[in-house]
């Protein structure tokens, strides 16, 4: 298991059967490499992840034990967790809503003053064709 740092949090060779977990102190995308070493055919392979993200990762049982608590105390707390986590992601979709909102305006702006322009110059250049016409009809004596 690698860090988007590149640091190694994890790596073991030869191992049937193994059980890993880590807390991440890196914000960003792990790596998490498997490979069976070998050319041996029927050998049947199994790898079971158990990915856990936010308040999900949290070990309770150790924080039952840190704090001396149990029972309807130790939901509580699990709840004022997840309270905390969708406290945490609303403000995050809410500053990333407001990102995108920047961006939509800016485009919009953008679009706006492309037509307004594109609009000029089919105006400049329909001008310029009827002069063009019209001092051409004037050379031929046909106006």
């Amino acid at each position: 298991v690698t860090s988007p740092y590149g640091n190694t949090l994890h790596h073991k060779e030869n191992v049937t059967i193994d059980q890993f977990a880590f807390t991440t102190t890196e914000a960003g995308n792990y790596l998490a490499c498997f490979w069976v070493e070998g050319n041996q055919q029927n050998t049947g392979v199994s790898v079971n992840i158990d990915w856990r993200i936010g308040i999900a990762a949290k070990d309770w049982e150790s924080v039952a034990r840190k704090e001396k608590i149990e029972g309807v105390e130790l939901e509580l707390k699990k709840l004022e967790g997840a309270v905390e986590a969708i406290h945490e992601n609303l403000l995050y979709l809410k500053a990333r809503e407001a990102e995108m909102r920047e961006v939509s305006e800016r485009t919009n702006s953008r679009v706006a003053w492309f037509s307004i322009m594109s609009l000029g110059v089919c105006i400049c250049v329909s001008v310029l064709q009827l002069w063009h016409l019209k001092s051409y009809f004037r050379k031929k004596k046909l106006i």
